[in-house]
């Protein structure tokens, strides 16, 4: 039986979904594998841009947008994998991911899905990667942001699963939906997603149902993932009442109801939702660039769209040049050719050397695109070449 499935569920995502893919594929060579990409009836012409650049790829197309949950399990429902991995088409994913989190699947009895390091476009943590069920008081103390108060506290840091932390692999309750591996056939035994989420409860939903089977779920910080986060769902006017209602459902089927529960949850999901959608940073503007590649042709393209001045590193170098470039509290943009460069290596580079004055790309060069994201709550940002 093949060893691997990876879902990826795109909406209007073309530059994304192409970065996205061609990291999976690097990922998965020495894996045998599938990777199967369902588009929800995407308006960008996503599928048709970038079908022809990876003729290994199964695409679905959709002629309705029919939500994340169904979405998903249309994908699975045609895959073939022992493993499968729920993706967004928003991450990128390094070389050596899979090759590190099929092991500890296989060797571990209790395993139901796991979730792996992630980080956003900046290489900043992000505390989603693991959380624990949201109760009423778990939530309130996301609301009220009590876990940054009390991090130490069992009554406060249960959100945000605190007892394990960022490096310590352990057992979770709820994993993101972004990057999810799990057994196929537990996926299917439990009808995958319930489809009566269209959005934001899916994950917490599966995750709490694949406990009730008596598995577990882990969080394996071995391997880092990014995810840009946002991009693949535009914070709308639409974000409030999806958040509410989805929340809604979730404690409505699997918590006992009452008239205080409801007003609460109902208070509390659209005080979240709404710090959630005002949430905003502002925008830093590159001085000068600095170009990774080897690629003598690649740096040309790149260079010949940049219109500040630029420094060239042939690999990515060591803390003393860093420190002799960026100085005098300049903002650089970091350009990676990911034609001549490991997703590892970047990923590792971004979470080592992360700080303020600095800017992370990610340069298709072939295609003529750069990916670049400043924080987790912006969406990323697509710049042609």
């Amino acid at each position: 039986m093949m060893k691997l499935s990876v879902i990826i569920l795109n909406y209007n995502v073309r530059y994304f979904l192409e970065l996205c893919l061609h990291s999976v594929q690097k990922a998965t060579q020495t894996i045998d594998s599938e990777i199967l990409v369902i588009d929800n009836a995407s308006s960008d012409k996503s599928i048709e841009a970038i079908k022809n650049k990876f003729p290994d790829v199964i695409f679905i197309q959709n002629t309705e947008n029919v939500g994340f949950p169904k979405g998903n399990n249309i994908g699975v429902a045609q895959a073939k994998g022992d493993y499968i991995c729920i993706l967004n088409p928003d991450t990128v994913v390094a070389e050596d991911t899979f090759e590190k989190l099929l092991p500890f699947a296989e060797n571990e009895p209790t395993f139901g899905a796991l979730g792996c390091h992630l980080v956003d476009g900046s290489g900043n943590f992000l505390p989603e990667s693991k959380r624990g069920i949201p109760t009423p008081w778990v939530a309130l103390t996301k609301i009220f942001s009590l876990y940054k108060i009390f991090p130490k506290s069992t009554y406060f840091n249960q959100y945000y699963a605190q007892h394990i932390s960022e490096f310590q692999t352990g057992k979770v309750a709820i994993l993101v939906g972004a990057f999810m591996l799990m057994k196929r056939n537990l996926y299917v035994d439990l009808q995958g997603f319930d489809e009566n989420c269209f959005m934001y409860a899916d994950d917490i939903d599966l995750s709490y149902r694949i406990l009730k089977t008596g598995n577990q779920n882990f969080y394996v910080p071995s391997t880092s993932v990014i995810h840009f986060k946002g991009e693949s769902t535009v914070k709308d006017k639409q974000y409030l009442s999806r958040f509410s209602e989805a929340m809604q459902y979730f404690y409505a089927k699997h918590f006992k109801k009452s008239f205080i529960f409801d007003v609460f949850m109902k208070l509390g999901s659209v005080i979240f939702a709404f710090i959630k959608k005002n949430q905003s940073q502002t925008k830093t503007i590159a001085e000068s660039y600095i170009i990774v590649s080897n690629i003598e042709e690649n740096i040309k393209k790149i260079g010949s769209n940049l219109t500040k001045k630029y420094y060239i590193w042939k690999n990515l170098p060591e803390k003393d040049v860093i420190s002799q470039t960026i100085s005098q509290g300049k903002i650089f943009e970091i350009i990676f050719d990911v034609e001549s460069l490991s997703y590892r290596s970047c990923i590792e580079f971004m979470k080592k050397y992360r700080q303020k004055n600095i800017v992370f790309s990610f340069a298709m060069v072939q295609s003529g695109f750069k990916i670049s994201s400043q924080s987790s709550v912006d969406k990323g940002e697509v710049s042609l070449l």
